[in-house]
C-alpha cells in the first residue's frame, strides 16, 4: 500500500535568485519580461509577473556571484505549516524561523540535504494595483505591461544536486512532493526528477550535478501561455546581445515548449509557451524515461542541448569537486 499522501504545500511562492550586476539583472527581468517592481529594501528587489497574484514571486539580492538565495513554498494552512516544520525538525534540516522579509509573515527556514536554501511560510500579501494599473478584467491582479513581451507567472525551479536521490526522497518525504517524470540510467541511476504538488508536471525538477557541486541553482523559470510569445522575445533578447543557450524548442518531458537564457548577472532562465500537460489521476504512475528514450524525452522538437546545459549553474564551477 502506498504511504497516505501530504497536502500541506500549495504552490512556489517565490524564488530568490543572486546577482553580481543587480542593475543589469533587473533591466532584464523588468524592462524584456515586463515585471513589475514592488520594493526594495536593502540590497534587494522586490518583483511580480502581472498574473502573480502575491506581492513578489523574484527577490533580486545583490551578491559577488551568481546563484539560489532561497526557495519559498506557501503551505495550505497555518496547521498544515506546523506540521510540515515539524516532520523537518525531525530530520536536523530545520534552520529556524524568520520574520524580516517583506510580502509575508513568519517563514520556517530550512535546507534540502544538498544545501539548498528553502522556506515554509502560510501569511502572504496580496498585490493592489494602484489606479492607473487596475484592469476591468477582474481575475487579473493588474493591467498588461507594454514593456518588453511580458511574462504572466511563476512557473517552477530547477536545482542541481550532487546527491538526487536524497534531496529528491526529502522532497517527497518531508514536503508532500510528489513525482511525476524521471530519467534513469540503464544501470538504474536516476539522473533527473520532475516533483510537483499540484496538476502541474513540476515546480520543483532536480537533477543530478555531473560536477558533483552542492545547492547550485539550475534555472528559474517563468510561464507565457502562447508559445508565439517565445518567438516574439527571441529577437529582442537577440538585439539586446542576452544570450539565447537553447531554443525555442518543446520538450519530450513535460512536452512543454522552452527558451533558456542567462540573464547578464550569470543565472539562467527558462520561458515556457506552454504547460505541457496536466496530472489529475491521484494515483498518477511516474514516466520514467531510460537512456534509449532520451532522444525524444530531452528535446521533442528543435536544437539539441549544448553541453554546458548539463554542467553550467550558479555559482559557477568550472572542474568537478573532489570529495575527501
Amino acid at each position: 500500500m502506498k504511504p497516505e499522501p501530504i497536502f500541506d504545500v500549495a504552490q512556489l511562492a517565490h524564488v530568490e535568485i543572486l546577482t553580481p550586476k543587480p542593475d543589469e539583472t533587473l533591466w532584464f527581468f523588468k524592462e524584456l519580461l515586463g515585471l513589475e517592481e514592488t520594493a526594495r529594501e536593502g540590497q534587494s528587489a522586490y518583483l511580480r509577473a502581472y498574473e502573480d497574484f502575491y506581492h513578489h514571486t523574484l527577490k533580486v539580492t545583490e551578491s559577488k556571484e551568481p546563484g539560489l538565495g532561497h526557495v519559498a513554498w506557501r503551505t495550505t494552512s497555518q496547521q498544515a505549516l506546523d506540521r510540515r516544520v515539524k516532520a523537518i525538525e525531525a530530520t536536523g534540516h530545520g534552520k529556524g524561523w524568520t520574520e524580516n522579509d517583506l510580502g509575508q509573515g513568519a517563514a520556517y527556514q530550512f535546507a534540502t540535504p544538498d544545501g539548498h536554501n528553502m522556506e515554509l511560510l502560510w501569511e502572504v500579501e496580496y498585490y493592489k494595483a494602484p489606479d492607473h494599473m487596475k484592469t476591468p478584467l477582474l481575475n487579473r491582479p493588474q493591467k498588461r505591461p507594454t514593456r518588453g513581451v511580458p511574462v504572466r507567472r511563476l512557473d517552477h525551479v530547477n536545482l542541481m544536486a550532487g546527491d538526487l536521490e536524497t534531496s529528491s526522497d526529502f522532497m517527497q518525504e518531508q514536503l508532500g512532493f510528489r513525482l511525476r517524470e524521471r530519467i534513469q540510467q540503464n544501470d538504474g541511476k536516476n539522473i533527473a526528477d520532475w516533483l510537483s504538488v499540484s496538476p502541474l508536471v513540476h515546480e520543483v525538477a532536480m537533477m543530478q550535478d555531473q560536477l558533483a557541486g552542492r545547492g547550485r541553482l539550475h534555472h528559474i523559470c517563468y510561464w507565457y501561455g502562447f508559445p508565439q510569445h517565445i518567438s516574439d522575445i527571441s529577437e529582442i533578447l537577440n538585439e539586446h546581445d542576452i544570450k539565447i543557450e537553447a531554443g525555442p524548442g518543446k520538450h519530450g518531458v513535460s512536452q512543454a515548449y522552452f527558451l533558456y537564457v542567462i540573464e547578464p548577472g550569470g543565472n539562467r532562465v527558462e520561458l515556457f509557451g506552454d504547460p505541457g500537460y496536466l496530472i489529475f489521476d491521484p494515483d498518477w504512475e511516474p514516466v520514467v524515461w531510460k537512456e534509449e528514450d532520451l532522444e525524444k524525452g530531452i528535446i521533442w522538437y528543435g536544437s539539441q542541448l549544448p553541453r554546458d546545459f548539463f554542467q553550467y549553474g550558479t555559482p559557477n564551477i568550472k572542474k568537478p569537486v573532489v570529495t575527501k
